[in-house]
């Protein structure tokens, strides 16, 4: 599991609620934000020159051609009913559309509770467009989206082998001895 590591600033709680004998400080801090629309590492702008089309909803997002880009990654291939059920419950996704074919070529989305955690999946780029950058637009976009929201723990799970793409985006394996841990279910043995 990959953390997101942002760049920390010094903050000092300041009592904000007084209640009998009880002080609450407030939580809220100055968040950075390492991605803005003018340090992106292509613009908007740059993407549709280049025939591309940015989307942040599942409005015209064929599934059919999406879990064709899952497959072709690697990942298993999807009942489309399913993955219209988590599109529905996810709160944050970005697809990059390819304005010649119509179909989705790069795509990632966020799942979590809206305001501390969230969680990166499905991070996938069409191997026929990978190599251009449209991993690092959706996924510098997707970062940008959930830190302006205030989540600020954001985590996603990576094959070993891709690692190398997230570290430069502030991803960082296991911070400070943090380790992830997933359920398992095993068979019992006889």
């Amino acid at each position: 599991m990959l953390l997101f590591n942002p760049i920390s600033t010094h903050f000092t709680p300041k009592p904000t609620v007084h209640h009998r004998n009880l002080t609450v400080f407030s939580q809220i801090q100055p968040i950075p934000i390492p991605f803005t629309t003018t340090n992106l590492s292509i613009s908007d702008e740059s993407l549709r020159s280049k025939g591309f089309n940015l989307h942040s909803t599942i409005t015209d997002l064929n599934l059919d051609h999406l879990n064709s880009v899952f497959v072709a990654v690697g990942f298993p291939r999807r009942d489309t009913e399913k993955i219209q059920i988590a599109l529905e419950n996810t709160d944050s996704l970005l697809w990059i559309e390819y304005q010649k074919t119509k179909r989705p070529v790069a795509f990632a989305r966020a799942t979590g509770d809206g305001v501390f955690n969230a969680i990166i999946w499905d991070v996938v780029v069409d191997p026929n467009f990978q190599g251009i950058g449209l991993g690092k637009a959706v996924m510098e976009r997707l970062v940008t989206k959930l830190l302006r929201k205030g989540i600020t723990n954001i985590a996603l799970y990576s094959e070993p082998r891709v690692l190398g793409f997230y570290r430069p985006l502030g991803f960082v394996a296991d911070p400070d001895g943090i380790r992830g841990m997933v359920y398992s279910r095993r068979k019992n043995k006889k």
